[in-house]
């Protein structure tokens, strides 16, 4: 054997460790940095769904709207940093052995379990604590019960058929709703349906892509995704989309008051954009292709155009009624 490859043994051997897949290198970059990433920027875009109720009732652009509804949004921020924090201490271990995970800032050693486990539990109590300083006790209480529901969440309801996907499509219903809760919004019964039902429909059509993609694969990233099963990840898709677009079409065409003459029945008119946003994403969600909502909403400029449509149309429906 020659110099070259006794090198090349002993270097594996040494990246290998006692026994195990080759260890990671920590990324470069400080603590903070590491914090950073682990709080999962990218996935903040989810809690600009604090503004879905006021925009709803159309009370969002007050000052006083908009300072609360920015408010929560950091602190809902702040919460579910304060989960990825600890969701992420608590599966170090596992994560080390991950072939993706492993390039977790915790999981690589960039950020020490402790401070991890610190800083988390130091956001998830600060964070409830301002919103009952600064907003309201139904704020914080709602921001309490989004943390303890989360945490259950990687503990255990993770591994429980269904209540996966309850628990997160509950975690978007409470985005949409919290922005009401703290301007004292009455939040009408439609909205609620059209919200919830319209999650569910992005939740499972992410776990059906995921079962598609990792069909006859070892190694699924989620243990439940080897219980589900494709066809029932399909119907729950489609039973969700659906019930949001009948819930919409209600809240569409239900009696509000007459518009002026000279508008256009913009709250009418915002269904066939609805349910052609629904159709269009139900495009992926059926080749397996339908990852983070938000990644499958910027990555398809069909669907993007097609939800700026919807918007603007449900702006106008909210302003002329």
């Amino acid at each position: 054997m020659t110099e070259t490859a006794h090198l090349g043994r002993a270097t594996l051997l040494e990246q290998r460790g006692p026994s195990g897949p080759p260890r990671t290198t920590p990324p470069r970059g400080g603590v903070l940095s590491g914090l950073l990433k682990t709080a999962r920027p990218k996935q903040w875009v989810k809690n600009v769904l604090v503004v879905a109720a006021p925009a709803a009732a159309g009370q969002l652009f007050s000052r006083h709207a908009l300072t609360q509804v920015a408010l929560v949004f950091a602190l809902f921020t702040a919460c579910s940093a304060a989960v990825y924090l600890v969701n992420d201490a608590r599966d170090a271990a596992a994560d080390r052995a991950h072939p993706t995970k492993c390039r977790r800032p915790v999981a690589a050693g960039q950020v020490p379990v402790r401070v991890a486990y610190a800083v988390g539990g130091a956001l998830g109590v600060l964070a409830p604590a301002l919103a009952l300083r600064l907003t309201s006790p139904a704020v914080a209480a709602l921001l309490t019960a989004y943390i303890g529901m989360q945490l259950a969440y990687c503990v255990s309801l993770k591994h429980v058929l269904v209540v996966d996907l309850v628990v997160v499509t509950t975690g978007f219903l409470m985005r949409a709703v919290i922005g009401g809760v703290a301007l004292g919004i009455p939040l009408s019964r439609w909205f609620l349906i059209t919200t919830g039902f319209g999650a569910l429909f992005m939740v499972a059509a992410k776990r059906y892509s995921e079962a598609v993609q990792m069909a006859g694969k070892a190694g699924a990233t989620r243990a439940l995704l080897t219980e589900y099963t494709s066809g029932y990840l399909r119907f729950v898709w489609q039973l969700a989309a659906g019930v949001a677009v009948l819930a919409y079409c209600m809240w569409a065409l239900g009696e509000g008051g007459v518009p002026h003459a000279s508008v256009l029945p913009w709250r009418q008119l915002s269904v066939i954009a609805f349910i052609l946003a629904i159709l269009r994403y139900a495009v992926f969600a059926d080749r397996g292709t339908a990852g983070e909502p938000e990644e499958v909403v910027l990555r398809d400029r069909a669907l993007a155009l097609i939800g700026l449509v919807w918007l603007a149309m449900y702006g106008l429906a909210v302003a002329n009624w």
